[in-house]
């Protein structure tokens, strides 16, 4: 894991792109715009293999926002403030804040590796497990980025993934990407 001296050392030679705030060894991730709200439907099926099932999950993104709800059980995605960029020999591990967790707000519980190369936006996934609705505020803090050296130099492109940091499309692109058609087995 690099140290905060280092991640400057990184950010001066342009191996790491970020605007944003350090907290202690990691950087500081704070809440931007998008967020896309998931909608209410306890009964619904979403078919993985379908992408049109998938897409039909999603509420309109909300953008411009200051504030936001997230109700009890709630899951909504959530774009950060600042842009990031990965050399292809760093990569980063996303943790919530544990003051956050305390009051039951779960920050990207899944998935929380930033791979070499990455560059865009990073979505987090947040779900409100409280029993009372939580107010979100543009730009707190929300979670931390840990960064790593990856031995040898591992030469990657997944800013030309079509998926993947896209600020204003934040929505699961699953069966977009694999195919999971039970037909097709």
């Amino acid at each position: 894991m690099l140290s905060a001296e280092l991640i400057n050392t990184q950010i001066e030679q342009d191996s790491l792109g970020w605007t944003g705030q350090l907290r202690g060894d990691g950087l500081l991730l704070t809440l931007g715009s998008p967020l896309q709200p998931l909608k209410k439907r306890p009964t619904q099926v979403i078919d993985l293999a379908d992408q049109a099932s998938i897409d039909d999950l999603y509420e309109e993104p909300v953008t411009n926002w200051e504030n936001y709800e997230i109700a009890p059980g709630e899951m909504l995605l959530a774009s950060i403030e600042q842009p990031l960029r990965l050399g292809t020999a760093l990569m980063g591990m996303i943790g919530g804040l544990s003051h956050l967790a305390r009051i039951g707000l779960f920050v990207h519980v899944s998935s929380p590796f930033v791979l070499p190369g990455w560059s865009g936006h990073i979505t987090l996934e947040l779900v409100n497990t409280s029993p009372a609705s939580l107010l979100l505020h543009h730009s707190m803090p929300i979670a931390r980025l840990l960064i790593f050296a990856v031995d040898g130099h591992r030469p990657r492109d997944i800013a030309s993934h079509p998926f993947y940091g896209r600020k204003t499309d934040l929505r699961s692109r699953y069966a977009d990407e694999f195919s999971t058609n039970a037909n097709q087995r």
